[in-house]
């Protein structure tokens, strides 16, 4: 009776220790910025924002340039101009400087529409390609090491960065880690 017992026992034992080691998670990681700096497609979209960067700060400036040229000959002359024209000149460099304001708060929406057309594709190609290689890889999480800038992981062994292999699978051959990766 009482191998009967211990081997109920041992039997009991041996299923909950296989659904333990079932349940198990296998925690990855992945530098995502480490990703997209690796990319071509992202080194384009960085010149093409770089250009309409470029593009809209010219108009700005030859805007706030033609502002301050109005507001030094305004100054100049303030003293030897009728009321109404006084008035009438005060109005217009206000319209001119909420003008000025609007344009760059224009700029700065136009920049992060375009930014955010051109990386969706990213995102997507990147996320999708995280997702099968932690499949592939038995992983049941994969973390993004940094989020903002800051770290999320404080600490991971390396064996379980998933970033090389997710730029291996989108046919990417990672630069050394030693001389982009952050540690």
């Amino acid at each position: 009776m009482k191998n009967v017992l211990f081997i109920f026992a041992f039997g009991l034992f041996a299923v909950a220790a296989n659904a333990q080691t079932q349940n198990a998670s296998k925690v990855g990681y992945a530098d995502v910025d480490y990703i997209f700096s690796q990319m071509p497609e992202f080194k384009q979209i960085d010149a093409e924002l770089t250009t309409l960067q470029n593009q809209l700060k010219k108009n700005l400036e030859a805007k706030s340039a033609e502002f301050q040229r109005k507001l030094t000959e305004y100054q100049q002359n303030a003293e030897k101009m009728l009321d109404a024209v006084r008035q009438n000149t005060v109005r217009e460099l206000e319209q001119l400087q909420a003008n000025l304001q609007k344009l760059q708060e224009d700029a700065q929406t136009e920049i992060q529409k375009k930014q955010n057309t051109l990386m969706e594709p990213v995102y997507a190609k990147v996320g999708k390609t995280i997702e099968e290689v932690a499949k592939e890889n038995g992983f049941t999480f994969v973390l993004n090491q940094q989020i903002g800038g800051l770290d999320v992981i404080l600490y991971g062994d390396p064996a379980n960065d998933i970033s090389d292999l997710v730029l291996k699978k989108m046919g990417i051959t990672p630069v050394p880690a030693t001389t982009t990766k952050p540690k």
